[in-house]
């Protein structure tokens, strides 16, 4: 065995192991990374769903979580764990969101709608490039611009209709709150339907609100029970219509996206609060576009085909 030969066979073995450990070094902090910003995407798409006029599933359509989970809901046996081990940082940001921040959200409305709505506005338009190049994903012809613009303009007649229908009091009992949680699931099933107009509404907002706030499992074990019910129900069906009609659905849904942000948009908004209120906007749609940059460099659609 010649001496000269082995040594420099040793330095590029040496050289290869500290690359992969480099590389393995990377990827954990990559993995890491990925895991908080779908903990806060979660946290987001949490709060979404409990703030009156806005909806849960507009923002997992505008975070790039809709689709993957309605693919993961309709076929559970595929890369269950996998899948499993890609939500579950939604889940508990979700969770977070619903539970952690009830209160803030309950004080933000009552002190700083304006403030507040303006910001998600904000979370919602920074991600607009994003959603309008994933629409575009499988082509489109001239027709699916119309079908935006036609469907846009409906949303924001039909929000600001249900703004104005008189509201009602249902008693509230076990199978009001599977209602309210099977309401809330159509949220996030079908991007652009507030729940918490409809639970208002039924006046079975507040007292729901209430309920999550004192942690009141009399409300949270049928509100979740709903949720379940409804997401798994009309998930295989929501899921069949995007693979037969990719780009007839997302355009469906970008325009329920943009009539239901619309419909948000704060009246009355005067004096030092306008510059407020841009400040905030401005912050929310950087943080989103910053999000679906992150998403664009670390895709994870492979996992669910």
């Amino acid at each position: 065995m010649n001496p000269f030969t082995e040594q420099p066979s040793l330095i590029s073995r040496e050289a290869e192991a500290k690359k992969v450990i480099a590389n393995n070094k990377t990827s954990s902090v990559n993995a890491v990374f990925d895991w908080i910003v779908r903990l806060v995407k979660g946290a987001l798409i949490g709060i979404g769903a409990i703030v009156p006029g806005l909806s849960g599933g507009v923002l997992m359509v505008v975070f790039g979580i809709y689709e993957p989970l309605l693919r993961f809901l309709a076929n559970l046996h595929h890369k269950f764990i996998k899948n499993i081990a890609f939500f579950l940082p939604v889940g508990i940001g979700g969770a977070l969101g619903i539970l952690g921040f009830s209160a803030v959200v309950d004080f933000a409305f009552t002190h700083y709608a304006a403030q507040f709505t303006w910001l998600f506005i904000g979370f919602i338009c920074g991600t607009f490039p994003s959603l309008v190049k994933t629409s575009g994903k499988e082509g489109r012809k001239p027709w699916h611009w119309v079908l935006l613009l036609f469907v846009s303009v409906g949303t924001f007649l039909l929000m600001n209709w249900l703004e104005t229908i008189r509201s009602v009091t249902m008693a509230q009992n076990f199978w009001t709150w599977i209602l309210s949680g099977a309401l809330t699931g159509l949220g996030l099933v079908v991007p652009g339907m507030s729940p918490s107009n409809f639970l208002i509404y039924l006046g079975l907002y507040q007292p729901m609100a209430s309920g999550i706030k004192q942690l009141d499992f009399g409300v949270i074990i049928p509100l979740i029970l709903g949720v379940i019910l409804v997401v798994l129900l009309f998930a295989k069906l929501v899921n069949w219509l995007f693979k037969k009609h990719y780009t007839f659905m997302y355009h469906l849904i970008l325009g329920i996206v943009v009539g239901s942000t619309a419909a948000i948009i704060p009246s009355g908004v005067s004096g030092w609060t306008i510059a407020v209120c841009a400040l905030l906007f401005f912050a929310g749609a950087a943080a989103s576009y910053g999000l679906a940059i992150v998403d664009e460099k670390h895709p994870h659609q492979s996992l669910f085909e």
